[in-house]
């Protein structure tokens, strides 16, 4: 499917319920949505060969990208997610930057490949935020990230240089498992940690 086809499907007001079925779909070309206000949208399992720009883009219904594959650049810097972001099995075989963003529903990334730099800086989460089983072998920051509704870190492997300078996590932490390079992360990596911390 044609990258300027799908943006077309996208780029209309939102009802609340809407959501436009690509499940699966292969874009042709890189896929231009920075900017726009978008309705509801599965991508479940779609492949992006050519990479996604969605910065500054406000996802205004259910974003789904579960095991979707971004062969390009993934850019979601600035962007706005209203209701639940799914991620969970995404691939990512360049760099993935969500710097910035607005995370009001979930963040699900749940066993996510980053095979290159993955960009955390500076986001907020209002729901949980999920890294459970996710791999990082680039460079990853999430420097100045702010989880309001708790963060969950079982067995995600983060490179050991991961910075985490400015954090703030208020809920619950869950790191049983978790490693930053070869050794166990602990809550004393993390700026500030407000809730209860299972290790």
């Amino acid at each position: 499917m044609q990258a300027a086809d799908i943006r077309a499907l996208l780029a209309v007001p939102w009802r609340h319920g809407d959501c436009v079925d690509l499940a699966g779909t292969v874009c042709e070309g890189a896929l231009d949505l920075a900017g726009l206000d978008l309705t509801g949208v599965d991508f479940t399992g779609a492949s992006f060969p050519d990479g996604i720009d969605a910065s500054g883009a406000r996802f205004l219904g259910v974003s789904w990208f579960g095991g979707a594959r971004f062969g390009g650049k993934a850019l979601f810097e600035h962007a706005i997610f209203t209701n639940d972001a799914r991620f969970e099995r995404a691939c990512f075989d360049e760099a993935a930057r969500f710097g910035a963003a607005e995370f009001r529903g979930i963040a699900r990334f749940d066993a996510a490949r980053f095979a290159g730099d993955a960009g955390f800086e500076g986001i907020a989460c209002y729901g949980n935020f999920s890294l459970q089983g996710v791999t990082i072998r680039g460079r990853a920051t999430f420097r100045d990230a702010e989880w309001l509704g708790g963060l969950w870190c079982e067995d995600v492997r983060l490179p050991e240089d991961v910075d985490l300078s400015g954090t703030q996590v208020h809920g619950r932490l869950w790191l049983r498992r978790a490693l930053a390079g070869n050794t166990p992360l602990h809550d004393g990596a993390f700026a500030l940690s407000y809730g209860y911390t299972y290790s």
